[in-house]
């Protein structure tokens, strides 16, 4: 497991995205708000991570925050 981070969920979040907005992503998995950050990270070594929608539509945020892809899922959740 990554240091600082909590296994929010062993799932994807899908959040409807419009294009152009920036959406920052819980990569600690203490926010309140997941996937989206909260300030929960404030004192660890881990930080949000800005995601920049290309275009309008469903996206599968990371649960786990143990995936390679940053904000986005990669699986990773399947081997926990």
């Amino acid at each position: 497991m990554k240091p600082d981070t909590v296994i929010a969920q062993k799932a994807p979040y899908p959040v409807e995205v419009e294009a152009g907005k920036s959406y920052w992503w819980c990569a600690c998995g203490k926010s309140a708000r997941q996937p989206f950050c909260d300030g929960s990270h404030k004192g660890s070594s881990v930080s949000p991570i800005e995601y920049k929608a290309d275009a309008s539509g469903k996206v599968w945020f990371c649960g786990c925050k143990q995936g390679g892809r940053g904000a986005l899922c990669d699986g990773s959740h399947k081997a926990l």
